[in-house]
């Protein structure tokens, strides 16, 4: 009478051990640029939010009539302005969320990027009948 064997060979095993340690060679690099790509299209969408909360803020502040120096109430916050647009320190005020940003001085810097220094949008106030100036670096993310 025989025996019915249940269960993988050796070589079975190592067959299928080694097609693993393929496909993990392959994957895990893959996983770890999606990681960057995350960071560079969160500060990416963050600068798109700073653009429109200065766009805002400059459309609140013409749409009253207020003087260049005059803030503007958003949501109840009151926002500095310099020439119509918001300063570099009230800027983050015209945004809803920034979860994932350190911020200081109009410069969000992006919470556990490479260098947060490198992986940033800086925000610049402009001179009188100028645009502010948004900066997006992506360089380290």
């Amino acid at each position: 009478m025989n025996k019915a064997t249940k269960g993988f060979t050796l070589i079975e095993l190592v067959v299928v051990i080694t097609i693993l340690g393929i496909l993990a060679a392959f994957a895990i690099p893959r996983f770890a640029n999606l990681e960057t790509e995350a960071r560079i299209a969160a500060v990416q969408g963050l600068a798109g939010s700073v653009r429109s909360g200065a766009t805002l803020a400059h459309s609140l502040s013409l749409a009253k009539g207020l003087a260049p120096a005059d803030p503007v109430d958003m949501e109840g916050t009151a926002v500095a302005m310099a020439n119509r647009y918001p300063t570099a320190a009230a800027i983050q005020a015209t945004l809803v969320d920034t979860t994932g940003f350190d911020f200081a001085g109009g410069v969000f810097e992006k919470q556990g990027a490479t260098d947060p220094a490198e992986c940033s949008v800086t925000y610049v106030a402009p001179a009188a009948g100028e645009s502010p100036t948004i900066t997006v670096n992506v360089d380290q993310c």
